[in-house]
């Protein structure tokens, strides 16, 4: 069973806000864990409803049965999700399979995917049995990455907020070759850096990848938004837990009407065309790390050396001058 860390519940609250899921919305988790994000899912619909009040008999009995949907490999988990999921008045389908197997297929046309795909390769690296992707790897998360935006319905409205590791934005070879496919198909709008451990271990580094799919299969993506929440910040654990306070600058940003015209140091953007010149790397956004020594910016080392014995030497003459004057004040 995968681990909750630090800061997780927090994440999920927001992902799911920003997501904003709606009535009538077929929302999806493929690799579920316990249920939190569709239950974050379920409750936002929930407050914004008057718990369902505001609906008709209908639609309130499709939010219960039908709306929140997801998939869980491990038995003991799934269990866990399916009562969580009742503790919550939810029956909607959580099933026990492998989403990246064939069995995975039949998750698809959906207008919400919230997740938080395992971490690592498959068992002695042996690729996903998939036989509808197009590229096929041994990395878990590139082929969840796959499976998501294949499974949102293409209607240029459906979207999905992922949480991924940092490799998934750098990985070469298969790993380019998905995430050009993905921004192609979609508009990867936004990515959140997210500071180290809060989805996986301390020492993992992961992200948020916000993307709405397209109506095409070409040219869907023309510029993508970073915001920087991992240089330069606290230490985030267990006695100084990530709060909703601390992504308050990144949600303001987010929801900006012109993202442009956002004064924070954190947040940039990069063109389409900015992205294809660094080989498809995501692997950006990330601001000067104050900790860390700027080599460029050190003087000539020369001149410092330089200046340095400039300093000796006169530090030496006032020695020999305060040396003298105590050897005549002796004498005399």
């Amino acid at each position: 069973m995968r681990e909750i860390y630090a800061g997780a519940a927090t994440n999920i609250d927001v992902m799911t806000r920003l997501v904003k899921p709606q009535p009538g919305e077929r929302c999806n988790d493929p690799a579920c864990g316990t249920f939190g994000f569709m239950i974050a899912a379920a409750q936002y619909v929930r407050d914004m409803t008057d718990d369902y009040a505001d609906l008709t008999e209908e639609l309130a009995n499709f939010e219960v049965e039908e709306a929140f949907s997801g998939c869980e490999l491990v038995h003991d988990t799934h269990r866990l999700a399916l009562m969580n999921a009742m503790l919550h008045g939810i029956d909607g389908p959580i099933y026990l399979g492998d989403t990246l197997s064939d069995f995975g297929k039949r998750f698809k046309d959906y207008d919400v995917v919230l997740t938080n795909p395992p971490f690592g390769t498959k068992k002695g690296g042996e690729r996903a049995t998939r036989d509808d992707f197009t590229y096929t790897t041994s990395n878990k998360q590139l082929n969840f990455l796959q499976h998501i935006y294949r499974s949102l319905k293409a209607n240029g409205k459906a979207h999905a907020a992922v949480v991924l590791p940092d490799n998934v934005l750098f990985a070469d070879g298969d790993g380019q070759a998905i995430r050009r496919d993905l921004m192609e198909k979609c508009d990867l709008h936004t990515i959140l850096r997210l500071p180290t451990g809060i989805f996986y271990a301390q020492g993992v580094k992961t992200n948020v990848l916000f993307f709405t799919s397209g109506t095409s299969d070409q040219g869907n993506t023309k510029e993508v938004w970073f915001y920087d929440l991992r240089t330069n910040m606290p230490s985030f654990g267990k006695t100084h837990p990530l709060k909703r306070e601390d992504f308050a600058g990144f949600v303001a940003a987010y929801e900006s009407d012109d993202r442009h015209r956002v004064a924070d140091e954190r947040w940039h953007s990069y063109t389409r065309e900015e992205i294809a010149a660094k080989d498809d790397s995501l692997d950006l956004g990330l601001i000067k790390d104050d900790s860390i020594i700027d080599y460029e910016n050190l003087p000539n080392p020369v001149e410092s050396a330089e200046s340095a014995i400039a300093s000796l030497k006169e530090a030496v003459q006032l020695l020999q001058e305060v040396a003298d004057e105590l050897r005549a004040t002796k004498e005399n």
